[in-house]
């Protein structure tokens, strides 16, 4: 189990070989940044974007919270972290795609799936179960198909949650203006990991593939 004074003593390690290993890099870094690639992740501690993906820093955005999930484009009074993170990435990084990366066994979806946080008070849970209400409709597709329990439906689940992340992300003007003019891509897939296996959306199909 890794505490703050682990973390201390890595921080160590960092400092005394990759900070001066790689110099001329971090300058670089300080001046600014400019990654192509948005990745929208789950904030699980087993699924690191930039671990997953072999990237350095600076070569990608990545954005994280429970369950992987992108809030509709709403104006209503509140702090719309993800839509500011959003909107930063899109018109002034002006990154070219968006991955959405949920992956196996998260525990948000499970959550949405159950309805395990329903009725709980704020601070208690309540925040969770307000958040992941947003899988709300693809949570009765799923209980519909494969129940609300095993393997199966967790497995749904989470690949629902990908596709209903791409929808909101599109409710976005500057998101579908831009994906309809070329100049963003989006990409939606599944980690899993049971077999450490990237499964890609193939959105013409509706499946997920390993890559």
């Amino acid at each position: 189990m890794t505490h703050f004074s682990d973390m201390l003593e890595g921080y160590a390690r960092f400092r005394a070989n990759e900070w001066v290993s790689e110099r001329e890099r971090w300058e670089k870094l300080g001046e600014g940044q400019s990654p192509k690639v948005m990745v929208i992740a789950c904030s699980d501690s087993r699924v690191d974007p930039t671990q997953i993906f072999d990237t350095r820093p600076g070569e990608i955005f990545v954005v994280r919270n429970v369950a992987a999930l992108v809030p509709p484009f709403e104006t209503t009074p509140g702090r719309h972290g993800v839509s500011a993170a959003l909107e930063f990435a899109v018109q002034f990084l002006k990154v070219e795609e968006i991955l959405v990366m949920g992956h196996g066994y998260c525990g948000g979806c499970n959550a949405a799936l159950t309805k395990a946080m329903d009725g709980m008070e704020p601070g208690e849970g309540g925040f969770i179960a307000n958040w992941i209400s947003l899988l709300d409709e693809a949570q009765a597709k799923v209980a519909q198909a494969h129940g609300t329990h095993g393997d199966a439906a967790e497995r749904a689940m989470e690949m629902e949650a990908v596709k209903v992340s791409l929808a909101n992300l599109r409710s976005f003007p500057c998101v579908r203006q831009k994906e309809k003019s070329g100049e963003l891509a989006l990409h939606g897939a599944v980690f899993a990991i049971s077999d450490g296996l990237l499964r890609v959306l193939d959105e013409s199909s509706g499946e997920f593939s390993a890559v």
